[in-house]
């Protein structure tokens, strides 16, 4: 690929989400929802594949002035992100149609609900094609900046509130972030790294071996703290619930599916210079301390759960602590099924949260003890919503249970017996309060009462992104053809070589 060309395909994932986005911002046309919100999705698809392509036969690519640069892990990141936006923003119409019907936004709540969904992209995808670790965590900053907005679009006090204790707990967290990435730009200074390259992320990577250990060591507790408080681990992790809770539900589905994910991938960049500076084993010993903290948490909160878009919520906190655990382990099993752990979460979250969007539209109450019969008074959303839970709860076919899989028999592998072990009890609690919560959802006899009228429901159009994301999350789970070079390429990046 040329240089002009490399250029064009860097920057396009960035910049079409953002031309969109003032796109919106300045029209009051309607009509330019149902085909110009599906333009940044596809064109971050198209990214992800031109670039998963380009970086298996040739490397990594960059732009010249080192801004943005892909590598295996960015193609794979592209390409989780481009797949969740495109189910969440086909998904947007119908459910912003429900929230005009039922008078809970207008025409200029729509315009900004657009606005903001794809400056949220644009954030998102300039952090995973960010070369510079200064530009990573600014994007990342960004993403807070503009989610705050979106967690508190129906301007509820619920909403509202969620919003602003989202800001605080994730700015805490990156400011924290910021701290740990001046203490590796010290210690690249100290080690020799000219004050141009002192944030480049492959500079450091292949110098890493020179950094002062105890300042590496400050500044990766410092990340591991600040970028988990978005990833949604512990300590910082209490905004989770709330946010995705009010968070229309194609903004649920984005933030779990992916912000999570992309703020997690900020982590393994880290992982890389630290594992170099001081050894796997202080990362190790981090990584595996918040994964089990965090899955001890959502188990145990889950277990008591009424509400089911704060079920989700607890679900995304015990993957992403999964996925932390993976990291962990660290081997080329444990990366590489990480990897696709965060693909096949992405894909049935989205599922879950856009279906939990259709349920409260049908219901008018997120009150798990309130929905009944789901199955029976709307057959295709019941369905949808079932297998997403059980996509989830890691059964086959589905994605999830071969990167489970992996993941635990890496852990035995490595030597991580026991908090394996653990990880298994705590991840069967949560199996078990998820499966029994989704089926008396599901279930039970159809109330048909004055209070409860029976009003049978049809998805029609709005159940092929369900649909989409349900078979490509299947898909996966069977196999990974045609990813699977770029998915062994990525885990190498981390360090599962």
């Amino acid at each position: 690929m040329n240089p002009a060309a490399t250029t064009v395909v860097l920057f396009a994932p960035v910049a079409v989400p953002l031309i969109t986005a003032a796109v919106f911002a300045a029209t009051r046309r309607r009509d330019l929802t149902a085909w110009a919100g599906l333009l940044s999705p596809a064109t971050i698809l198209a990214g992800g594949i031109t670039l998963a392509v380009t970086v298996t036969r040739h490397g990594p690519v960059a732009t010249g002035n080192r801004l943005l640069r892909a590598d295996a892990l960015t193609a794979w990141m592209l390409l989780v992100v481009g797949a969740v936006a495109t189910l969440a923003c086909a998904a947007g119409p119908a459910y912003l149609a429900h929230e005009r019907a039922a008078g809970h936004t207008d025409k200029s709540g729509t315009r900004r609900y657009n606005m903001l969904v794809h400056a949220f992209l644009g954030a998102m995808c300039a952090a995973v094609l960010a070369a510079n670790l200064g530009v990573l965590w600014v994007a990342i900053e960004a993403t807070t900046i503009v989610t705050a907005f979106l967690v508190g679009h129906r301007r509820t006090r619920a909403s509202v509130e969620a919003a602003w204790k989202y800001v605080v707990i994730c700015s805490a967290g990156i400011a924290l972030a910021f701290l740990g990435t001046v203490l590796i730009y010290y210690a690249a200074r100290q080690a020799g790294i000219s004050e141009a390259s002192a944030l480049d992320w492959p500079t450091l990577a292949a110098h890493a071996d020179r950094l002062d250990p105890d300042v590496t060591r400050l500044g990766m507790a410092l990340i591991v703290i600040g970028f988990g408080a978005k990833a949604g681990l512990v300590p910082l992790h209490a905004w989770l619930p709330d946010a995705h809770s009010q968070a229309p539900a194609p903004v649920s589905a984005l933030m779990s599916g992916v912000l999570l994910a992309v703020s997690f991938t900020a982590v393994l960049r880290y992982k890389v210079i630290a594992d170099a500076a001081v050894g796997p084993e202080f990362t190790r010993i981090l990584l595996a301390t918040a994964a089990l903290l965090t899955l001890a948490l959502a188990a145990s909160v889950l277990l008591g759960q009424r509400d089911y878009k704060r079920m989700l919520a607890y679900s995304s906190m015990e993957h992403m602590a999964l996925i932390a655990l993976g990291a962990a382990i660290g081997s080329p099993l444990a990366i590489a099924a990480v990897l696709l752990h965060i693909a096949g979460h992405g894909l049935a979250k989205t599922v879950a949260f856009t279906s939990s969007g259709h349920i409260l539209h049908l219901q008018r109450t997120t009150r798990i003890g309130r929905v009944r019969a789901l199955l029976t008074r709307a057959p295709g959303l019941g369905a949808a919503f079932a297998l997403a839970v059980l996509a989830l709860l890691g059964l086959p076919p589905f994605s999830l249970f071969a990167s489970e899989l992996g993941i635990v028999r890496a852990g035995f592998a490595a030597g991580m017996g026991w908090p394996t072990a653990i990880a298994l009890l705590l991840v069967l609690t949560a199996f078990a309060a998820l499966a029994a919560r989704t089926a008396r959802m599901l279930l039970g006899a159809v109330p048909d009462t004055p209070a409860a009228p029976l009003r049978p429901a049809r998805l029609g159009a709005a159940g092929l992104p369900l649909a989409v994301g349900l078979a490509a999350c299947a898909a996966l789970g069977i196999t990974t053809w045609p990813l699977t070079r770029l998915l062994t390429d990525a885990a190498a990046i981390i360090g599962g070589h």
